[in-house]
């Protein structure tokens, strides 16, 4: 199966969990009678380089940087939005965990919060707060690129969604200790 979605050298797209990448390269292979096209990404941040086969596009969730009506609407739920978290620790992390894989960034807003709220009533362990500092990394970057802008600009605009519903957008230097 191959994916709807054609992307071509230069365009910026979202690899999951590992942030925005650029293609570089798309190039075939020949395997038997088969002819395989792949994209050469390559994730800046990390200088990951990653195949992605075409028809694997869909199933590892690659997919466009989002769109500023997507970006206010990902702000309108970090600063009102519902959020409900699960009480079983591995339950919770099982299910923040497939959120951060599918690659959407209202599922990585959607797991930030939840840490958030979390952090409120107890210290997060050490895994969760690995994956709050990823959820922050991943929505910084690609609304910074969304929107062209500093990241230091988004990282303002969401402190302030955040304080709407009393909570508190953590500082890097907080998440590395």
């Amino acid at each position: 199966m191959t994916s709807d979605r054609v992307f071509h050298i230069g365009d910026k797209v979202v690899y999951p969990n590992h942030g925005v990448g650029i293609i570089e390269q798309i190039s075939s292979r020949t395997m038997g009678s088969t002819v395989e096209k792949f994209y050469l990404l390559k994730i800046p941040a990390s200088s990951l380089k990653v195949m992605v086969p075409f028809a694997n596009v869909d199933s590892v969730g690659m997919r466009p940087v989002v769109r500023n009506g997507e970006v206010q609407k990902i702000v309108d739920y970090l600063s009102s939005g519902e959020c409900i978290n699960a009480a079983d620790w591995k339950d919770r992390f099982k299910e923040n965990s497939d959120r951060m894989r599918t690659g959407s960034l209202a599922d990585v807003a959607a797991v930030l919060k939840s840490l958030l709220i979390l952090a409120q009533g107890k210290s997060l362990s050490f895994r969760e707060k690995k994956m709050l500092e990823r959820a922050r990394y991943l929505l910084v970057s690609e609304i910074a690129i969304s929107r062209n802008c500093a990241e230091s600009l988004i990282e303002e605009a969401l402190t302030k969604a955040l304080t709407k519903c009393n909570l508190r957008f953590p500082e890097i230097s907080e998440l590395a200790s």
